[in-house]
């Protein structure tokens, strides 16, 4: 058989990546750790994932919102600061 072209590490790196941000519990530990916020992208996947009543679908939807909004003006804040430092 023949070798497998990828190296081991991105391949490894690829599949944590991408499936952390399906396990709430597991984004929620990095966030209590390391302060890690996941991407509001990954976190509407954590939603759309599960099996929620209408009300608290609803419910996540205005919390989502709210953090998407504030996720977008933190990441502009850290931008503009680390311009400053690069300049």
């Amino acid at each position: 058989m023949g070798e497998d072209p990828r190296p081991h590490r991105h391949h490894s790196c690829i599949t944590i990546c991408c499936m952390y941000h399906y396990d709430p519990a597991t984004a929620l530990d990095e966030l209590s750790e390391e302060a890690i916020l996941p991407n509001p992208v990954h976190v509407r996947d954590m939603i759309l994932r599960q099996r929620l009543t209408p009300d608290r679908s609803l419910e996540l939807n205005r919390l989502f919102l709210e953090y998407q909004k504030f996720f977008g003006e933190a990441q502009k804040l850290g931008k503009e600061i680390l311009k400053q430092l690069t300049a």
